[in-house]
């Protein structure tokens, strides 16, 4: 007698759907994902239209360069002078540039200004410091060069704070750090990338 056909029984995949749903959940609220790190700017206001219309002059005394390559190197154009330098030296070239404490005539100019607590001061606050890359500047250069321009304004803020108000700049009220932001404003100045000797 012959034997016949075994049928396979057909598998049930009604809660297949259900359970990859499941899964999917599961390993979205479980996974950590990498956060991008970045730098923290705020954005100037746009500029009204009269403003728009006067031509904006700086001299170049006021002026701080800083270029970064391709290859990463530093290139710094202040009233020291002019040429290639370290990382380690970008933050006390920039706090001198700053603060323009013998009122170097190649450095920003200091002009009296009357700031509220504080009373009359010299201040160099139409300084710039401009930062040109490369396109092909490598990313953890750029962050250590921002991180270093902008320790040179925390160190000075601090220096002013002691001064007048006998704490260091994260201590005090809103009120004493305006009047210190006046007195340092942190002016770092972005330009389009630029592909300096590379392709």
């Amino acid at each position: 007698m012959a034997k016949g056909k075994k049928k396979v029984p057909g598998l049930n995949t009604s809660s297949t759907a259900d359970i990859s749903f499941m899964l999917l959940i599961f390993f979205l609220i479980t996974t950590s994902m990498d956060t991008d790190m970045g730098l923290s700017r705020r954005l100037p206001q746009p500029p009204e239209d009269e403003e728009v219309k006067q031509e904006l002059k700086i001299k170049e005394r006021n002026v701080m360069e800083v270029r970064l390559n391709a290859q990463g190197y530093l290139w710094i154009k202040d009233g020291s002078g002019s040429g290639f330098g370290d990382i380690r030296e970008l933050r006390q070239r920039a706090k001198v540039f700053i603060k323009n404490e013998t009122n170097n005539p190649l450095l920003p100019e200091l002009h009296p200004k009357n700031i509220d607590i504080i009373g009359n001061v010299a201040v160099t606050d139409k300084h710039v410091i401009s930062v040109q890359t490369d396109r092909g500047t490598p990313y953890d250069i750029y962050f250590m060069v921002q991180n270093e321009l902008v320790a040179a304004y925390n160190e000075l803020r601090d220096e002013a704070s002691k001064r007048y108000f006998h704490h260091t700049y994260a201590v005090l009220n809103e009120d004493q750090k305006a009047a210190i932001r006046q007195y340092y404003p942190q002016k770092i100045s972005e330009a389009e990338p630029k592909n300096y000797g590379g392709k």
